[in-house]
């Protein structure tokens, strides 16, 4: 009879699973926030872990790692994309922007973050980078925008705690957007 209790008897190492090959290195180069940063990186290592555990950069938040929530978006060249469906080798001779990056050198806030502020479009702050990128990309785009836009960029980030209205708000003030003023109706008999 064979030991298969024991770590070293032949039975049980054939019980083991098989070992994985080693993951695979990049030689990566990639410009962060307007500072280039070279690194090697694992084949399967997310932009996001990237970001916050080698960069140091922990204002992108992990919220549900499969792309929902939003918490994770960061601006690779320019456009917001979720850095929790992203590998870190993609990333290779690209620009991303992260919250970090929005205010200026200076420390004065971005417009859209002076917004959240005026407006109070955050409460326990989880979701407010994700939102803040998104609607950077918008403001930065060079036509004009909508309140549809504005509407279809929300609806890509969740928030649990605002309700959107003050997020809402602020976007629109920094856009300078305004909300359609609804004219009453006549009333019957009224010409």
């Amino acid at each position: 009879m064979t030991d298969t209790t024991n770590p070293t008897s032949p039975a049980r190492r054939a019980l083991a699973p098989p070992v994985a090959e080693p993951t695979a290195r990049h030689e990566i180069a990639v410009e962060i926030n307007g500072e280039t940063i070279e690194a090697e990186v694992e084949s399967r290592l997310l932009l996001t872990d990237f970001l916050r555990d080698r960069v140091r950069l922990t204002g992108t938040h992990i919220g549900c790692e499969q792309g929902s929530c939003g918490a994770c978006t960061v601006l690779l060249d320019d456009l917001p994309v979720r850095s929790c469906l992203m590998l870190a080798p993609q990333v290779d001779g690209r620009s991303i922007r992260t919250v970090e990056g929005l205010a200026a050198p200076d420390a004065a806030l971005s417009p859209m973050q002076q917004a959240f502020c005026d407006h109070h479009g955050l409460q326990c702050g989880f979701c407010t980078p994700g939102f803040l990128m998104t609607l950077t990309s918008l403001a930065e785009r060079e036509t004009p925008v909508t309140l549809d836009d504005l509407d279809h960029h929300l609806d890509s980030s969740f928030c649990r705690c605002t309700g959107y209205v003050n997020i809402r708000a602020a976007a629109r003030h920094a856009l300078g957007l305004v909300e359609p003023q609804l004219v009453p109706e006549p009333m019957q008999g009224e010409g």
